[in-house]
Parts: C-alpha cells; sequence; structure tokens
C-alpha cells in the first residue's frame, strides 16, 4: 500500500516538476522511482541507504544534537536536516528545540562542505525568514501548510521566502 501511494505520488510530483523524497524507506523510494530518501536516526545509516538509492538519489539525514550532526558531515549525504528549530506538536523527537543559534552553527559548518542543511520543525510562514536568515537553505514544513488551503498556504511561503 505504502509503495502504491509512493509510486502515485512520484507521478503527481513528476507532472508538477517537483522533486519527491520518501520519508524512512530506502526501498520504497527505489522501486516508486523517487527522487530520494530522508533518513532519521533509527533508519539505515546514510551509507547503507546509499547503496540502496544509488549515488545519484538524495539522501537526506534529520539531525538533533551537535554529536549528531558533527558525524552527519562526514557521511554520504546529500543534505542535513536539524531541528526542531521550535517547539513542535507535529511529531515527538524527544528531543528539545535547538533555537536559531544551533541553526547558525550548523549551516555554517554544514556550509563549509558544500552541503545544504534543512531547518525542521514549528516551522510558521512568521518564523520562516527567521531560520533562512540564520543561514538554512530550507525549510520543512507540515502543521503550518495544513490550513483550509494548503495551496495558499504553500504559495505565502513561496512569496516570502523567495
Amino acid at each position: 500500500m505504502f509503495l502504491d501511494l509512493a509510486e502515485a505520488s512520484v507521478s503527481e510530483a513528476r507532472a508538477a516538476g517537483a522533486v519527491l523524497i520518501v520519508n524512512d524507506r530506502a526501498d520504497v523510494a527505489t522501486m516508486a522511482g523517487a527522487d530520494g530518501v530522508h533518513l532519521g536516526q533509527e533508519d539505515l545509516t546514510p551509507a547503507d541507504a546509499r547503496r540502496v538509492v544509488g549515488a545519484s538519489s538524495w539522501v537526506g539525514l534529520s539531525t538533533h544534537t551537535e554529536t549528531q550532526w558533527t558525524v552527519a558531515l562526514d557521511a554520504p549525504i546529500s543534505y542535513l536536516a536539524i531541528g526542531p528549530v521550535f517547539g513542535t506538536g507535529t511529531k515527538a523527537t524527544g528531543y528539545q528545540a535547538v533555537g536559531l543559534e544551533t541553526v547558525q552553527r550548523v549551516s555554517a559548518a554544514a556550509g563549509a562542505r558544500g552541503l545544504p542543511v534543512v531547518a525542521i520543525g514549528g516551522i510558521t510562514l512568521e518564523r520562516a525568514s527567521s531560520v533562512i536568515a540564520a543561514g538554512a537553505t530550507a525549510v520543512a514544513v507540515i502543521s503550518d501548510l495544513l490550513s483550509d488551503s494548503p495551496e495558499a498556504r504553500a504559495r505565502a511561503f513561496m512569496h516570502a521566502l523567495t
């Protein structure tokens, strides 16, 4: 069922000219023809996921502590995610909010290696610009898009961040 959903989502993404990254499952990402996989700390290692998805696919990794993001800088990843930046009720991560100062530190270290940083956790339209100003390359948003009009909210994010 998840594979069917992933395949349908990949088809929709391709039609829209969008990139699709599958969460947690490198095998499903590969079978569905997705652009890559996003890993958590409890998932496959980036090296193992890279073996599954191949050299040209995206591999992202969530990090929550200095030890995690420092180790991630040497992993075969395409981008590093840091968070939660702010408190969030979307997903219980077991980690405290890292704040904008950590986003700055991670972005500086990752940027020195040419590695993009995606900030996640508690990102709202009102906070997104400050996260980008702190050095993040991109933001990942869930709750703030779930409004009466997700498309309009997504467009508002695009307008605010370009």
